[in-house]
């Protein structure tokens, strides 16, 4: 815990990231769409009318930055709080603090960065002051608050989203590190525009990543007699040379990109299918986990429309678990083209659904006499198994025992689709209950 400063003289020793962080409106690239003339949120701070709320985006796209702003605009009390270092008795103390200065009449805004790392104790501990207004809490988070930030304390505050900054938005910065004072004073660059687009693109919507690529790139730059720097196409692709892409395998960015996969793969999208798997891949996705993911699908999405997919989806789990990274990517590679080029069948999952909907809210029935098995002298004096008609003695292999309680008689759960191999399925099914009708006395 510490009262921010954001006017302290900067030095040269201090990441190019942090010296050339706006402090102004004008000066911020990137989030229009909350900061673009008459938006809700740039009327906000222009006009210091700050109420609690929420920074929510991917990291580097300025939410720290707008904190800076609001810092040194208003004219509250503005403190940084870090979640990461501070716990329930740091709290009590800012929240102390902002009281004593509430009953003076002076507003306190707390900046807390990554606040979805509280526990719901610490949020707890917000609460009565955000209510009664003793603090204006203002939190960043890169997780999505609706699952991070406890419900109550998520009422109070306005979330403002924050976006991947655009490939334009990056460039226009990497330029104005150039020839902004603050980026390399004294020093002349060369860089050509398709560098700084290279940059853009390998940032991947992350200022930070830019700016920090940005200055590795001049400090490997060669030196020219005249002492300038010039970065070569060598060099530079020395710093960029693997992406790192956005993926948290705990996050929310994780059931984002499975969800993709899903549906790219039920959308029979095999190209979209694989590029999605690929980013959970080169994003450190565990292969089991994609492996156990395509398992399911091939029932759930697939099921009787082509019965071959889940032995498929099986046989790739089996692949992963021999051969692992990174020679088990074209294994699921061949198993998500198969899953997403097969003909599409929910029945077994809606079959599924809606058997379970109805145990959970229908009486328990018993088992039918005629199904029950009687190995004992007493079983058979109390009816178990009469009626039982064996379907290997009948001619057509069909019987017209019922095989439900009787309170479900009639009910039907499966029913096939015109799909794949699932067409062949429905006629077989429908001749089965056609003959169950014929002979139903």
């Amino acid at each position: 815990m510490e009262q921010i400063s954001f006017f302290d003289k900067r030095e040269e020793s201090v990441p190019l990231a942090s010296r050339l962080r706006p402090q102004r409106l004008e000066d911020f690239v990137g989030q229009k769409h909350l900061l673009g003339p008459g938006k809700m949120l740039r009327q906000i701070i222009e006009k210091d009318q700050i109420s609690s709320m929420i920074f929510w985006g991917p990291p580097g796209v300025g939410k720290t930055t707008l904190a800076s702003i609001i810092a040194g605009r208003t004219k509250a009390d503005f403190i940084n709080f870090s979640a990461v270092t501070s716990g329930i008795k740091e709290i009590k103390e800012v929240m102390g603090q902002a009281e004593v200065s509430r009953q003076m009449g002076v507003r306190t805004v707390l900046f807390v960065d990554e606040i979805h790392r509280f526990n719901k104790a610490q949020q707890d501990a917000f609460l009565p002051f955000v209510e009664k207004g003793s603090i204006i809490l203002i939190g960043a988070t890169t997780e999505n608050p609706s699952f991070e930030v406890n419900a109550a304390l998520l009422s109070r505050c306005r979330v403002f989203v924050l976006k991947a900054l655009e490939e334009a938005d990056i460039v226009q910065l990497l330029s104005n590190a150039l020839h902004s004072p603050d980026g390399f004073p004294g020093q002349k660059i060369e860089m050509s525009d398709s560098q700084l687009q290279a940059i853009a693109v390998f940032a991947n919507g992350d200022a930070r990543t830019a700016l920090n690529t940005l200055e590795m790139a001049v400090l490997n730059g060669e030196i020219t007699p005249q002492g300038g720097i010039v970065v070569t196409d060598e060099g530079l692709s020395q710093c960029i040379n693997r992406k790192s892409l956005l993926y948290d395998k705990g996050g929310e960015e994780h059931y984002n990109m499975i969800s993709a996969l899903h549906k790219s793969m039920r959308n029979s999208d095999p190209d979209a299918a694989v590029y999605w798997m690929l980013r959970m891949l080169e994003g450190g996705e565990e292969p089991l986990y994609i492996a156990r993911r395509l398992i399911r699908f091939a029932s759930e999405d697939i099921g009787m429309a082509d019965s071959h997919a889940l032995p498929l989806a099986v046989a790739a789990y089996q692949a992963c678990h021999f051969l692992g990274m990174p020679e088990c990517d074209v294994h699921l590679t061949h198993a998500v083209t198969y899953l997403a080029m097969a003909p599409k069948s929910n029945a077994l999952y809606t079959a599924c659904e809606k058997c379970k909907a109805d145990l959970r809210t229908e009486n328990a029935e018993p088992v039918p006499l005629q199904l029950r098995n009687a190995p004992t002298k007493l079983m058979k004096e109390l009816d178990y198994g009469i009626g039982y008609q064996y379907a290997h003695n009948a001619e057509e292999k069909l019987t017209n025992m019922e095989c439900m309680p009787e309170s479900k008689k009639g009910c039907r759960y499966y029913e096939p689709t015109g799909q794949g191999e699932e067409a062949g399925v429905r006629a077989r099914l429908e001749e089965i209950r056609e003959w169950k009708r014929k002979h139903a006395d």
